[in-house]
């Protein structure tokens, strides 16, 4: 079907064949294309106008600007479709750097398929470095006879690598998978008794009491701290290897959730040395608060590349680890309820604080109990300070009540969702939480119908990096292969207006920059991304056929296909 999808999006191109000519930067009119602009007032435009200084200047009919700027440069489209820059709402810019420099395991079918990636990886490294990767899904593994997917063990690693600590992610990052040699560099016995599970996570035990290797939520510090850390020249390495990334999808602006301070100084330097080339919305990680406080009472000033005004806040674990903080025991787990990484009183203690600093606070909730807990200390801090910066964010939002969908709106809490979560998690998500909560689960039409704004985004790597799948996921509820016909509850469909707006001026909305990103108006910066065919008129199955042709910033081209 993808084959047949793409031959169909190649014959629909009729300009496929003339290439783009853009110039090496503003002034310029851009013309003969078919301009989506985002903006309700004028929906559609033939062409843009971007001064020298990177903004637009004028939006319009080809002949009107053509009249208008004569003496300008042209900048010729060839009849391509270009929408606003896109904006990923929740990502995770570093974790994609460090990604890029470890062991790749999505995708991954078997504990064996990542053994083998593993020998490979690991031949590409130092002898004495930690083999890290992170990826990996049990629920993606053959099933056992009586249907589930339990974890892997240390065992599974300890047979390939002995000697060598081994450390690697879940794809959701709420797990961590290790073999003995890196619980001993932990100071970890994997011979005796698990220590008590620290507060927020979980060591998982065999029958004797040992661990076996899985350490859940704040349980995987106990080995990750052991990693030595990366260099200077790593990081930049890193920083480098995402924003190209970034730039190759149509991204021109992220919302980082949860940076420590320390990648301030790394992000000022590539600014300054022209290699940042997106809008970086950086959320601080909630350990940082104080000292963020502390170092910048007045606020971080920033630059139109990097802003920081808002914290990373964590409420519970995650579904797949079923770790998300559930009202009531998961489906399928009937003694779990999921857990809670702080109390209630601790989030209400740090939501407050950061409200009071004049933060927005944005908040990681995925499961209804964690979803509740947060709207609970969202509206006593609203009550008891000013609100801080406002706009305040559910991230994920991915199992709520339906009462708990119309206090988002009520409060005007932004619901910060990832479509690709859905299709995703389609599979296994109605096991864990059954039937009737699954009707509050990635329900992204009640909560736009409740009235409450929607910001798209990826929470890459975890999922891939392209907008364009979660445009898809948004508005088929399908995935790749278009399954399952008419989508998986395909009652919660956005439209391909609501999916665009949501990576662009929602997206911008939630970080405070609608005045200057998120759609093609004149005065707003000169952000924008040519595309291969009408992401908005092909039909479904050919929507992840189309390509990024150019992604822009401030009017200078920071990716071109070949």
């Amino acid at each position: 079907m993808r084959l047949a999808a793409l031959l169909l999006a190649l014959v629909a191109a009729p300009a496929l064949a003339q290439p783009l000519a853009l110039p090496s930067g503003p002034p310029y009119v851009l013309t003969n294309a078919t301009i989506y602009t985002v903006d309700a007032d004028a929906p559609t435009a033939e062409a843009l106008a971007v001064d020298a200084s990177g903004a637009l200047v004028a939006v319009g009919a080809e002949a009107d600007l053509l009249a208008a700027y004569p003496d300008w440069p042209r900048a010729d489209a060839a009849g391509r479709t270009v929408i606003p820059g896109l904006i990923d709402a929740h990502a995770h810019l570093m974790g994609l750097g460090e990604a890029l420099l470890q062991a790749d395991l999505v995708g991954t079918d078997s504990r064996e398929a990542v053994v083998e990636r593993l020998r490979q990886f690991a031949a590409t490294l130092p002898p004495t470095a930690w083999i890290t990767g992170r990826g990996w899904d049990q629920n993606d593994w053959e099933a056992q006879a009586d249907g589930s997917h339990p974890f892997p063990t240390r065992a599974d690693l300890d047979a390939a690598f002995p000697d060598r600590p081994v450390a690697l992610g879940r794809i959701d990052g709420h797990a961590l998978w290790v073999n003995s040699a890196a619980l001993r560099a932990a100071g970890l016995d994997p011979d005796a008794a698990a220590p008590a599970d620290p507060e927020g996570g979980q060591i998982l035990r065999d029958a004797d009491g040992r661990p076996t290797g899985v350490l859940v939520d704040a349980a995987e510090t106990l080995v990750t701290s052991a990693i030595p850390a990366a260099t200077d020249e790593v990081l930049a390495e890193a920083l480098n290897r995402a924003t190209a990334e970034t730039a190759r999808y149509g991204l021109t602006g992220v919302h980082e959730a949860g940076i420590p301070i320390s990648h301030l100084a790394l992000y000022e330097r590539a600014i300054a040395e022209g290699r940042f080339p997106l809008r970086n919305y950086a959320m601080l990680s909630m350990d940082q608060l104080d000292a963020f406080c502390a170092q910048y009472p007045e606020g971080y000033a920033g630059t139109d590349r990097l802003r920081v005004q808002s914290l990373k806040v964590y409420a519970d674990g995650a579904l797949g680890s079923r770790g998300a903080a559930l009202l009531e025991p998961y489906s399928d787990d009937e003694h779990n309820h999921g857990l809670l990484i702080q109390s209630p009183e601790a989030l209400a203690e740090v939501v407050e604080s950061a409200m009071d600093c004049g933060l927005q606070v944005n908040t990681h909730a995925i499961g209804d109990r964690g979803n509740r807990v947060v709207l609970d200390a969202y509206e006593r801090a609203m009550e008891v300070t000013d609100g801080g910066a406002g706009r305040h964010r559910i991230e994920h939002a991915q199992v709520v009540t339906l009462e708990d969908i119309e206090r988002i709106a009520r409060l005007g809490v932004i619901a910060s969702v990832q479509p690709t979560h859905a299709t995703s998690d389609m599979p296994w998500a109605e096991t864990r939480v059954g039937p009737e909560r699954i009707k509050g689960a990635y329900a992204w039409r009640r909560i736009v119908d409740a009235g409450a704004r929607l910001a798209l985004g990826s929470d890459f790597p975890v999922e891939r990096v392209s907008p364009l799948l979660g445009f898809h996921a948004a508005v088929t509820r399908q995935d790749a292969e278009m399954r399952p016909a008419g989508g998986w509850y395909g009652n919660q469909v956005l439209t391909r207006e609501e999916a665009l707006r949501g990576f662009t001026l929602d997206a911008a909305y939630a970080g405070f920059m609608e005045d200057e990103v998120g759609s093609l108006e004149v005065g707003k910066r000169a952000d924008f991304v040519i595309l291969s065919q009408n992401l908005m008129r092909v039909p479904p199955e050919q929507i992840l056929a189309t390509e990024v042709l150019a992604t822009v910033v401030d009017g200078e081209a920071v990716y071109t296909a070949e």
